[in-house]
């Protein structure tokens, strides 16, 4: 049969989809990379001006020393303030072209360093003139030239030069922080943007699932009804039946086999984001103890509430977008498992069930009744032990609060079927929703139970493909009957 305009528009629908879905992964992706080496990029000019603060420090430090040794020679000589002096002689030089180096970017800064190094060089001079004197300070010269030297001048301009410096770097480091606040709100609105659109592109593609899961019901549902005698139009439609199925296979393939690689990336990358947050916020609140003025309540409110609300929305997001296509993927497989027919003893199958829900039912105080003997059929053992497992379950999930939970199955054999009631005495469900909660991703009722509407969907899905089928009745508050018909003997469709 060849493809129709629609199905041609369907076919770049969802390759338009699939590629929206991976442009906005990958920009999410290079967003958070941006993110991250910016923020890699500040912490290191943070940690430049701290080494700046503290190689001035540590100047302003040796230089102090300077003169306290001088006054300690004037009022009590001592080898000891000779020795001092030595050692504050060497390493003043030392920090001063330290300084330079951590400044050798700035030329106003380059310029203040100049500065520091001649007055050091003054104050050495100066104080080195009586120290190097042969006797020391005992003669009349050496005391006026402890009196009357520069180095008082000398410290006190060492000072102020080195305040200025550091002013320098403060304002270098607050503008830089301006940027990094500018660049992290870019990031985090990329990441916003890319996020609506993967989520507007699973919203999508589930759509189009669950659009094509109701075309394949509503093909299967027209096939019951044909007349035996017209093969050629049973053949036909089994035929378009088929490569629909495989089309959804497919598709259900790519998206949660394909999408799921980039999604765990950005799963992971928003850990990283999320874990990088925290020194940020460390830094912001150091910041404002030392600096309350540098911290604006913007800077404060985007590093302690945005940063983790937006990464908190974007984790919930990829965490929901996961278990959808997981469940997608599982239904996919399941779908292209190779069905092993074998003599089943379905009663047996059904007492496993009970004994594996065993501490379960203890615990609810929950019993399920097998009313034997039941129908035996020949089928596929998995696909048959998952459809029961699923109505026995979701018959204790769904159980009338206050009422103990009772569950029976039956069964009998009509014209080379066998049929299976799973009856209980739970909630009910809504005679709207008798079809609708057989649909992929629809539930019925209050949600006050974990899960993601999978379930019957699958039991629906594993009956179709044994060749029979599954329905509700059911009434609100008094309980549901969820009844399986399968064929006596399971027949390829081919040979069907």
């Amino acid at each position: 049969m060849p493809f129709t305009k629609t199905d041609r528009h369907f076919g770049r629908f969802v390759l338009a989809a699939v590629a929206a879905g991976f442009a906005a992964l990958v920009i999410a992706v290079l967003a958070v990379a941006y993110g991250i080496s910016r923020q890699q990029e500040h912490n290191a000019w943070v940690l430049h001006t701290y080494q700046v603060e503290t190689a001035l420090t540590e100047f302003r430090f040796w230089a102090e020393r300077i003169e306290v040794v001088r006054r300690g020679q004037l009022l009590q000589p001592d080898q000891r303030f000779v020795d001092g002096y030595a050692r504050a002689r060497e390493e003043v030089p030392k920090v001063v072209e330290r300084i330079a180096a951590l400044t050798a970017d700035n030329p106003s800064q380059q310029a203040r360093v100049a500065k520091l190094r001649d007055l050091a060089k003054l104050q050495i001079d100066t104080v080195g003139q009586v120290f190097d004197r042969p006797g020391g300070v005992t003669d009349a010269e050496a005391d006026k030239a402890l009196f009357s030297d520069g180095s008082f001048e000398a410290i006190r301009q060492s000072r102020a030069t080195s305040v200025e410096m550091i002013e320098a770097e403060q304002r270098l480091l607050a503008d830089r922080q301006a940027a990094e606040r500018r660049s992290v709100f870019t990031t985090y609105a990329i990441l916003a943007v890319a996020g609506l659109v993967a989520l507007l592109v699973a919203a999508s593609t589930i759509w189009l699932v669950r659009r094509n899961l109701n075309e394949v019901k509503a093909s299967r549902d027209a096939l019951r009804g044909l007349n035996e005698n017209l093969e050629g139009a049973v053949a036909a439609r089994t035929a378009d039946l088929q490569r629909a199925n495989d089309e959804i296979q497919r598709f259900a393939y790519i998206v949660s086999h394909d999408l799921r690689s980039p999604l765990v990336n950005v799963m992971g990358f928003t850990a990283e984001l999320d874990a990088a947050t925290k020194p940020l916020a460390e830094m912001v609140a150091k910041a404002e103890a030392d600096a309350p003025h540098v911290v604006s309540e913007d800077a404060r409110l985007a590093v302690k509430e945005d940063l983790p609300e937006a990464i908190g929305f974007i984790r919930s997001s990829t965490q929901k977008m996961d278990r959808l296509i997981n469940a997608i993927l599982r239904l996919s497989r399941e779908g292209r498992r190779v069905i092993t027919p074998e003599r089943l003893k379905v009663a047996e199958i059904l007492d496993g069930i009970s004994a594996s829900l065993a501490h379960r039912t203890s615990e609810i105080g929950a019993e399920i009744a097998v009313a034997k003997p039941l129908p035996d059929v020949v089928s596929d053992r998995l696909a048959v032990e998952q459809i029961f497992s699923n109505l026995v379950e979701n018959a204790m999930k769904y159980a009338e609060r206050g009422r103990p939970v009772r569950i029976t199955v039956r069964g009998r054999n009509s014209g080379g079927k066998a049929s299976f009631d799973v009856e209980d005495n739970g909630r009910g469900i809504d005679p709207r929703d008798h079809e609708r909660i057989f649909d992929l991703f629809r539930r019925s009722g209050t949600q006050d139970q974990p899960g993601e509407g999978i379930g019957l969907a699958h039991v629906r899905a594993l009956a179709y493909r044994l060749g029979g089928n599954v329905s509700c009745r059911s009434e609100v508050g008094v309980g549901s009957t969820f009844t399986l018909t399968l064929p006596s003997v399971y027949k390829p469709p081919k040979e069907a």
